[in-house]
């Protein structure tokens, strides 16, 4: 299938001048609301931006920092946002997740609520990942890196390298695949990935992600419950080294990818379009490249990569959402802006 090096879209800077964003969430009224890795929030609205109080602290040494938001689907009656972090930890940090509530000017957050925090003993800078997606029945998902530590991805008593599901007080659901599993934690819904740091609902509801390989190797993933994804014991990519990593590229138990890149595009955000300002874009995935300035577009079954949105806008594109009213919205951190595009028909 050929890839379309450039596609019709109309694209918008929205809020410029940023600091290293990581992540958008647009909102129902029209403000919109940026993560800086630094440890800031930022509120826009009708042009004029302020820095929201009260967000946790952060521990902000290599990929580490202020990480993803998303707004709860109840967000208009109940202000609910979701926050994933780097946190310190003794003396080295985790990935964590926490809840707030947005006060009604938008000024602060309150009721700052630790939902979750990855089991400590990681040290080190690299693969926190972290997005975290709401499912339709209200439980959250939020994707953890394997923190540089390749063996703890395949290891079921760590968080290291997996996706972890929970209610949104922070409990875990009964249905778990790893509940009640000896040497298992009860969190852990998928494992064996590198550093997941793209999310998304499929319009079925099933979670996809995507995740940074080695050198080569990077992955879109079609998540099942308590399913193996083999990292680091198989892998489209190899070492930076060079070297060979693991078995091969397949294994009996382990999953192979939905779509792999190889050469390596370092894909970030990752989102499922409706189809809300195109019928012919439903059910396509959307993925930011960091590396080659890029927002791929993937449709088909299998999946394949049939576009390439490439303009000086999509400058290492670190998240992509699709905001209320059917737009894209995309972070590009090598111009420090937000933008919003739409299909141009």
């Amino acid at each position: 299938m050929s890839v379309a090096a450039q596609e019709n879209w109309s694209i918008q800077p929205v809020v410029t001048d940023l600091d290293t964003p990581w992540a958008v969430a647009p909102m129902p009224d029209g403000a919109v609301l940026i993560t800086e890795k630094d440890g800031r929030l930022l509120l826009q609205r009708d042009g004029a931006r302020h820095e929201v109080a009260g967000v946790p602290a952060v521990e902000t040494g290599g990929q580490g920092g202020l990480l993803d938001i998303t707004l709860a689907r109840d967000f208009d009656q109940s202000r609910t946002l979701f926050l994933t972090y780097a946190r310190k930890q003794g003396s080295g940090s985790g990935t964590a997740l926490a809840s707030a509530r947005l006060s009604d000017d938008g000024q602060r957050l309150e009721d700052l609520t630790e939902l979750f925090a990855m089991k400590p003993g990681s040290s080190g800078g690299r693969h926190f990942g972290s997005r975290v997606v709401e499912a339709a029945d209200g439980r959250l998902f939020m994707t953890i890196g394997e923190r540089g530590d390749r063996p703890a991805a395949q290891d079921l008593s760590r968080h290291n390298g997996s996706i972890i599901r929970i209610n949104r007080d922070g409990s875990v659901p009964d249905d778990n695949p790893f509940v009640g599993q000896a040497g298992a934690l009860p969190e852990i819904w998928s494992y064996g990935h590198r550093n997941p740091q793209g999310a998304g609902l499929g319009l079925d509801g099933d979670l996809w992600v995507s995740e940074h390989g080695a050198k080569g190797g990077d992955e879109v993933n079609h998540l099942r419950k308590g399913a193996n994804y083999g990292w680091p014991v198989i892998s489209y990519g190899r070492h930076y080294s060079g070297a060979k990593i693991g078995e091969g590229t397949a294994k009996a138990g382990m999953e192979q990818p939905a779509y792999y890149w190889d050469p390596s595009i370092a894909p970030s955000g990752l989102m499922v379009y409706s189809g809300a300002l195109d019928a012919d874009l439903r059910g396509d995935i959307f993925v930011g490249s960091l590396k080659f300035d890029y927002i791929s577009r993937l449709s088909g079954d299998p999946l394949q990569e049939v576009a390439q949105i490439k303009v000086p806008e999509t400058a290492r594109v670190r998240d992509i959402v699709e905001g209320p009213d059917g737009a894209i919205w995309f972070i590009s951190v090598g111009k420090g802006t937000v933008y919003r595009m739409t299909p141009e028909k």
